[in-house]
């Protein structure tokens, strides 16, 4: 099964508002095993699974139980991406909203929102997250703020929700919730789900423009087939970790797990803008920063963890990947009380 991933625009935006809520993002990201420049990754798409351990992460650094929803109220608006060009160049914010559903997948591999209109109403369906991520309120609380203030940037301020109802359950604060979102919370019903005027699905967009919105449907379209060309990555990453400790982790013992041939195998991690040594270099070095600043092993069982035959060449592989030793990486990463969490 192919990994799912979330788009790195995501985790910067929620990295803005940490600063802006004047949270230690250092110290978070040193607790997931990454250093913040991680953030600002080229093409970065982040493991999804990865939700429950950053919010994790980020309620003890904060310190607040409610921080998904206090994280969400400072989110700035989602910019400079081709979805928002399809709105903006859409004739109106409905027809947008019908387009951007081809291309959800530029924002998360788990995402399939849908729309409905119920009388004077229109409720999107916001199935943006997988099964084990989707009742994790911190994740919920903040992605809907988000979304809200997206459509709000689009329309001019003419957006506004009259209810949200959420999986997710709250014993207390709900009041306060309401009060934050400013519409009606209900919460632990089946879908997470987002209701809006029916007007406002047609606002026109002053900056509609056919030519531009054939343009931008065009690059939406090419993202989303790039996109498919890297599902490969994260397969060969799949049988990647489950060979690893075999020691028998080799272009052609993984093309046979995948049952295609090594020179095809080779010939589409080509056409992913990679190679199988790359691939098996960024896994096991991100394997290695996870369990040095995570964990207790020993740099042997590390070592071993990692499907290196020796400590040397781990050492050396370490130190080129890194600029410090796996000694030197565990004190820097342990030194800011880091927990057992994963990136």
């Amino acid at each position: 099964m192919q990994e799912l991933r979330d788009a790195g625009v995501m985790l910067r935006l929620i990295y803005e508002a940490m600063k802006k809520k004047g949270i230690d993002t250092d110290a978070v990201f040193s607790r997931l095993g990454v250093d913040e420049s991680y953030v600002y990754t080229e093409q970065l798409r982040t493991p999804h699974s990865a939700q429950l351990y950053f919010w994790q992460a980020v309620e003890v650094e904060s310190g607040d139980p409610d921080i998904g929803l206090h994280l969400g109220a400072v989110l700035p608006p989602y910019k400079g991406q081709v979805l928002e060009y399809l709105f903006l160049s859409s004739p109106t914010f409905g027809d947008g909203l019908r387009r951007a559903q081809n291309y959800q997948r530029l924002l998360s591999d788990a995402a399939n929102t849908a729309f409905y209109i119920e009388g004077d109403e229109a409720c999107m369906v916001l199935d943006a997250a997988s099964e084990e991520v989707r009742r994790l309120k911190h994740f919920n609380e903040c992605f809907v703020q988000g979304l809200i203030t997206f459509f709000k940037s689009i329309t001019g301020d003419r957006f506004y929700p009259s209810r949200v109802e959420f999986e997710h359950d709250r014993e207390q604060g709900i009041e306060h919730v309401k009060e934050v979102l400013g519409c009606d919370v209900v919460f632990g019903v089946e879908e997470n789900r987002l209701y809006f005027p029916v007007e406002v699905l047609s606002y026109s967009s002053p900056h509609a423009e056919p030519e531009l919105l054939a343009l931008h449907e065009r690059f939406a379209s090419e993202q989303v087939a790039r996109l498919e060309k890297k599902d490969i990555v994260g397969s060969v990453e799949r049988i990647v970790a489950e060979l690893l400790d075999s020691g028998e982790v080799t272009l052609d013992s993984v093309a046979e797990r995948l049952d295609i041939k090594a020179r095809t195998l080779r010939t589409r991690l080509t056409e992913a803008e990679t190679s199988f040594n790359q691939v098996l270099a960024d896994f096991r070095y991100r394997l290695a920063r996870q369990l040095l600043a995570t964990t207790d092993e020993s740099i042997d069982e590390i070592v071993y963890l990692t499907g290196f035959s020796e400590p040397s060449t781990f050492y050396r592989a370490f130190k080129r990947w890194s600029n410090m030793t796996p000694i030197e990486y565990r004190k820097t990463a342990q030194s800011k009380d880091v927990t057992e969490v994963t990136a």
